[in-house]
């Protein structure tokens, strides 16, 4: 790659990563023989700042998902950097820069160890009851971390085959070794042990324990995480979707529309000189409950930058599934946050994660990108409390959140029902092109095909989603889900859970399609596969 804010960043955070990589070591190293140096609450509170993770998975996630499309046009599209290339033509990942499985693999557990040490600090205090806020953010912050390092490394959870799939360890102990050799163990075994911490940590969790809250487990954060949880820890019996629902409620309340972020409001902001995205990931904005401050190369790929064009979310996906898209909405001409088309290349986006630089020498001028990661969210949460409803039966209830959701983010008036999911989902009964006339009148939607795309992909989930009504509210909720989350990775993980096929498509001059790759529901690089270096070290790398 020879752009050079690449070769430029890739120099400084290359430096940046393995001083902290080494810092890591050194930590892990010591802290056994030194432990005691924890020895007051002001030392313990101060050190649950390190546990949370300092890079970001958005841009991997983003990459794997049906987000991406490659585009050609000669030979003036070129990839960002070979981890651009490499993640999105889901090849092996040497690439060792900001944002890859390398880096995301090591932060996350290097926050573990943070949140081990404060715990096993607490104990050594004898688990005093006044250090209880502390060791409930402690516990969240492990099984968060835990929860998305399984996510990208791991298949998705299944009720069916979880206690065969490969889990990622979960370390709950301080280490006396820097490079200890860990069974992964299975996946009901990582979901059973996540339940555990935040069983433990909710009712220990508090607002009081930090100035800024949204840059930490608070309380409205941990419950939200909570029934996002239980939604992935789908049970044969659902049982685990009243826990979702419950942990939803404590946080959207009885009014879930004044919880939700004022988009129009936000859609008035201007973009320049990132005021709309300042404003989107500001801690102030009730919507957004937990913020991870991360360093990330994102917003140069997926923003309005003449960058990484090879791969990106284009018009063609924008147009036909995203942003773009028809929806039971109607068209996004009715979205408060307008969609931007980048005037240099097929890049289409939402402007909503600002870039922060961060510098290391201010008179030369070097340093590093930085990014507010809203990780979670009420736009989101009311999502998820739909999707759960969905699952358990309670069709009313889900219609009235896609409603709520829907006069949010939308002009749109009215009422989400039956009907309408019925005639924008249900099946395809009118004739020509499904592009062209889909949703414009009550003919339902054929299903995707690569060439002839559509928001409606089939789903393949190891639990039952029964056709009609509850199929239809399951598309609706993925393709607002889509939207709303747009850029911020949760479509892969929808994609992994619903066992969605996708595809990697050639966009010739914007316009010619041709596919080159397909990932089935059981394509075992749905588990993303773990770093070289951990393999080396002896950890069982996912099966290709």
């Amino acid at each position: 790659m020879n752009h050079p804010i690449y070769k430029q960043g890739v120099l400084l955070l290359t430096a940046a990563i393995s001083l902290v990589l080494a810092s890591c070591n050194e930590f892990l190293d010591v802290l056994p023989d030194n432990r005691a140096a924890l020895d007051s609450e002001e030392k313990i509170t101060d050190l649950l700042v390190s546990a949370y993770p300092e890079t970001s998975y958005f841009m991997l996630a983003e990459l794997y998902s049906d987000n991406t499309d490659r585009n050609e046009k000669g030979s003036s599209y070129t990839a960002f950097s070979p981890f651009q290339e490499q993640a999105a033509s889901w090849a092996e990942i040497t690439d060792i820069s900001q944002d890859t499985p390398y880096v995301i693999w090591d932060h996350y557990y290097k926050a573990i160890a943070a949140a081990n040490n404060v715990i096993i600090a607490i104990d050594k205090l004898g688990n005093p009851e006044r250090m209880n806020p502390q060791r409930g953010e402690a516990l969240m912050c492990r099984a968060y971390c835990h929860f998305i390092l399984g996510n990208i490394f791991c298949m998705a959870y299944s009720p069916k085959t979880c206690n065969q799939d490969l889990g990622i360890t979960y370390i709950k102990q301080a280490e006396s070794e820097v490079s200890p050799i860990y069974e992964r163990g299975t996946m009901a075994e990582l979901y059973s042990n996540i339940a555990a911490d935040i069983e433990e940590g909710l009712p220990l969790v508090t607002d009081n324990l930090h100035s800024v809250v949204k840059y930490h487990f608070n309380t409205k954060a941990a419950y939200a995480f909570a029934a996002r949880f239980y939604l992935y820890y789908m049970q044969d019996d659902k049982s685990n979707l009243d826990k979702a629902i419950t942990y939803a409620t404590r946080v959207l309340g009885d009014r879930p529309a004044d919880a939700l972020r004022d988009w129009q409001a936000l859609g008035q902001i201007t973009t320049n000189n990132g005021q709309r995205g300042n404003a989107y990931v500001d801690a102030a904005d009730k919507a957004n409950l937990l913020i991870l401050s991360t360093a990330s190369y994102w917003q140069w790929i997926y923003g309005p930058t003449g960058v990484g064009m090879r791969y990106t979310h284009n018009d063609k996906i924008a147009e036909t599934e995203t942003i773009k898209s028809r929806g039971f909405w109607g068209s996004n001409s009715s979205f408060y946050f307008d969609v931007t088309t980048s005037a240099v290349g097929p890049k289409v986006l939402m402007y909503k994660l600002p870039q922060f630089f961060n510098y290391t020498d201010v008179t030369k001028g070097t340093g590093y990108p930085k990014m507010l990661m809203p990780v979670l969210t009420t736009d989101a949460l009311i999502l998820d409390r739909a999707e759960a409803y969905a699952l358990k039966g309670d069709f009313v209830k889900a219609m009235q959140d896609l409603t709520t959701w829907m006069h949010a983010f939308t002009t749109t008036t009215g009422v989400v029902d039956g009907t309408m999911l019925s005639n924008t989902y249900g099946p395809y009964t009118g004739t020509g092109s499904s592009i062209s006339t889909i949703g414009s009148s009550s003919i339902g939607m054929q299903y995707y095909t690569p060439t002839e795309p559509t928001p409606k992909k089939r789903l393949n989930p190891d639990f039952p989603v029964a056709a009609g009504t509850q199929e239809n509210l399951i598309h609706a909720i993925l393709h607002a889900r889509r939207v709303t989350c747009i850029h911020e990775g949760l479509r892969w993980f929808d994609v992994k859970r619903y066992g969605i096929e996708i595809y990697r498509r050639n966009v010739k001059d914007e316009s010619v399609i041709t596919v080159y790759d397909t990932m089935t529901k059981d394509d075992p690089r749905r588990a993303i596969q773990l770093p070289s270096h951990v393999i080396k070290a002896g950890i069982q790398p996912n099966p290709r």
